[in-house]
């Protein structure tokens, strides 16, 4: 491995990511990867000599097998035994992991990035993603140690084998967060997959709770995952509803944990309007502890203000699930989530997870009789623009010759009514600028003007 490619993180805010057959996923680091990871789980065994065993899901991207036989046989070399699931939702890995006693869960996936793109996700035994130190020594292992030194005797070397009921483990499972004396029957769902991980369990969810289902994005072929269907695009699912008249919308991303709504007059429902909806209730019948959720930077300050109404507070975190799965962990709260989707209800989940969180909206639907529309407008958003830049390089912004000047003046145009936040993706060579205002005109001149001024330097 060349010098500058070991001074690179390997991990990033929701594993590692990157272009297939591009470090760092390469098959070669994969096997590294499944090499420390079996490695950490030995020391980290209390039973010395017991075999341990880790689950590997996918998605369907066409580099998931490729990655999955990687990382087994990495496992394997260590004398780790692995169960294949196939595809299966992130929060399903985590789920029948923790089910199943393994004593790690890997997710092969990019989530909601183009097939090109793919990523390992790795839960422990509790369900819950591990922890940065546990990401710091496999990325130590990978770069300093000798890991074929390492190896287990030849006797000692694990099996793979493929389970067959993971799927049915996890739709049970999912069902089961849906309230027992109601159900869907007469309700008209179109449920948008992503042509993804999700497309085989979630028809099967809503269709066994009675619902009937009009399913699009459910048709994978390896490339077409995330591909014009899916959460990062939910008009087609707009556009359905409207053609068949449905209740209500549900869009899917690539690994399903995390969820776009769409109402009956055609309307998106974000995350920010999901954990609105989720919230009110949950306190009305007394299940919200400290009536407090989690959100993150990006959430709408119209969250924050439809929630006061209800005596709820919201508390912010850094942009990520990881981070408001921390937050919620930390204090004993049970609802949280992000703008874009990831919704995490602690008390069935320990991660966004698309299915649930549409299953919970449809409950409150259910228990209130009221429309997705009408549940959904509890909550007004603030004007806010969002504008991704590419960039080729991540350097410190505060860093950058007039940048403080630059958001400084921004905030002072903004006289106090607005915020500006800007960060770069976890995930990808992006820079997210987010202004928030009364003026809607002028807060995307100012987004303009920031993600232009970062534009010529970072873009270049």
């Amino acid at each position: 491995m060349s010098t500058n490619k070991k001074s690179q993180k390997l991990f990033g805010t929701d594993g590692i990511r990157g272009t297939a057959n591009k470090f760092p996923m390469t098959p070669d680091l994969a096997l590294k990867v499944g090499q420390a990871l079996g490695y950490v789980l030995k020391q980290q065994q209390s039973h010395k000599g017991a075999k341990l065993t880790v689950l590997i899901g996918k998605d369907t991207r066409l580099s998931g097998y490729m990655i999955e036989q990687a990382m087994a046989s990495g496992l394997n070399s260590m004398g780790i035994r692995v169960l294949l699931t196939g595809p299966l939702p992130t929060p399903g890995i985590g789920f029948v992991s923790q089910n199943m006693r393994a004593d790690a869960g890997v997710v092969i996936s990019a989530s909601h990035n183009a097939f090109c793109d793919n990523g390992i996700k790795i839960f422990g035994p509790d369900g819950f993603k591990i922890s940065q130190a546990i990401e710091d020594e496999i990325e130590r292992l990978v770069y300093e140690d000798n890991l074929t030194a390492l190896l287990e005797e030849p006797n000692e070397i694990g099996r793979s084998r493929r389970i067959d009921d993971a799927d049915g483990r996890y739709i049970v499972y999912a069902k089961n967060t849906f309230p027992m004396n109601l159900s869907l029957e007469g309700m008209r769902i179109v449920l948008d997959c992503a042509n993804g991980a999700a497309y085989k369990v979630a028809p099967a969810i809503f269709e066994e709770l009675g619902a009937e289902v009009m399913v699009i994005g459910n048709t994978p072929n390896g490339r077409n995952i995330n591909d014009k269907f899916g959460a990062l695009h939910p008009t087609r699912t707009c556009d359905e509803v409207i053609k068949y008249r449905a209740d209500v919308g549900i869009s899917l991303d690539g690994d399903a944990d995390r969820v776009i709504m769409v109402d009956e007059l055609g309307r998106i429902v974000n995350g920010d309007h999901i954990l609105a909806i989720s919230a009110i209730q949950k306190k009305k019948i007394g299940q919200l502890p400290k009536d407090t959720i989690v959100a993150t930077e990006m959430s709408n300050v119209g969250l924050e203000h439809c929630l006061a109404n209800y005596g709820i507070r919201v508390v912010r975190t850094d942009v990520g699930d990881k981070y408001v799965v921390d937050e919620m962990r930390k204090n004993g709260y049970t609802l949280g989530g992000e703008q874009s989707g990831h919704i995490i209800y602690s008390d069935h989940s320990s991660t966004g997870d698309g299915t649930i969180a549409a299953l919970h909206v449809l409950a409150v639907m259910r228990a209130t009789g009221k429309k997705l529309s009408v549940l959904s407008d509890v909550m007004t958003d603030a004007p806010q623009v969002l504008i991704n830049a590419r960039v080729k390089q991540k350097t410190e912004l505060t860093s950058l010759p007039g940048y403080s000047e630059l958001i400084k003046s921004v905030q002072d145009r903004l006289k106090g009514q607005g915020r500006v936040f800007v960060r770069y993706s976890g995930t990808e060579p992006i820079v997210r600028v987010l202004v928030e205002g009364l003026d809607k005109q002028k807060i995307h001149i100012y987004a303009e003007e920031i993600a232009s001024f970062l534009q010529s330097h970072l873009g270049k």
